[in-house]
């Protein structure tokens, strides 16, 4: 059965922790993948930028692609756009995401939870509005992780590594005893891509909170037709440089795939 393909957009590269979550899910299904590169990072950007951005991709996607649902693989974009999305897309199935806050909470044995993600995300309305429903059921400690997106947009080694031990140290501390945060979420879709550096800071005590797998789980309840089987076809693109997204595409997903440049 052909079915017609899923669409996935980030800022950048980060979004493929979300379209593994996606394929694993979906085995079969088709996926088109764009990451906005030359418009990032989202994170660090105002929300008027997010928001134009985000609509001329959706309909890019809808017009080049034929899409039956639309993915909003960024928490940055999430957080601007995704109301104002489903107000001009009532027809089509949008996905979106938020950090993991409620489920982390649920996890805490000590209440503390630290989370990381960009500016942009944590000083959106929808943010704080979760935060604020969630207030009494658990300490959350917020750290605005400037510049980590981007460093690992451009896999950057030693700014990751300098940046992620400045923002992690931010937090406080990390450990099971009382009054230590025992559970981090990730708030950015490109922070599980760096999960080992992550790990390796805050120790292995420490569990860690995305929101890929919750993704590709309400994609499958909504996905009006989901293929049952064939060999799944993936389509990349980018607005920035290819290589990045390339060798990013190679190192994060099987099989590769050729990505191609695109202005919109």
């Amino acid at each position: 059965m052909t079915t017609r393909p899923v669409g996935v957009f980030d800022s950048g590269i980060g979004g493929l922790s979300v379209l593994q979550a996606l394929s694993a899910e979906l085995p079969h299904q088709d996926f088109v993948y764009l990451a906005d590169s030359g418009h990032a990072p989202y994170g660090e950007r105002d929300a008027a930028h997010v928001i134009a951005r985000s609509r001329a991709i959706t309909r890019h996607l809808r017009e080049a692609h034929d899409i039956q649902v639309l993915v909003v693989a960024c928490n940055t974009a999430t957080a601007a756009a995704i109301h104002l999305l489903r107000e001009e897309h009532p027809d089509l199935p949008i996905v979106g995401l938020e950090p993991a806050l409620k489920p982390a909470a649920q996890a805490s044995r000590t209440h503390r939870v630290g989370v990381l993600a960009t500016r942009g995300t944590l000083q959106s309305a929808k943010f704080k509005a979760l935060h604020q429903s969630l207030a009494d059921t658990a300490d959350f400690v917020l750290r605005a992780c400037d510049g980590l997106a981007d460093a690992i947009e451009h896999q950057d080694l030693p700014r990751i590594q300098a940046l992620a031990r400045e923002h992690v140290a931010a937090l406080g501390r990390c450990g099971l005893a009382p009054g230590e945060i025992d559970t981090v979420v990730l708030g950015c879709t490109h922070y599980p891509l760096i999960l080992p550096t992550l790990r390796e800071l805050l120790g292995p005590d420490v569990r860690l909170v995305e929101s890929g797998a919750p993704v590709a789980r309400q994609t499958r309840r909504v996905l009006p037709q989901v293929a049952a089987s064939g060999q799944p076809r993936l389509l990349a693109y980018t607005t920035g440089e290819t290589g990045e997204l390339q060798a990013a595409v190679r190192h994060w997903l099987q099989p590769p795939v050729d990505v191609a440049a695109l202005k919109i």
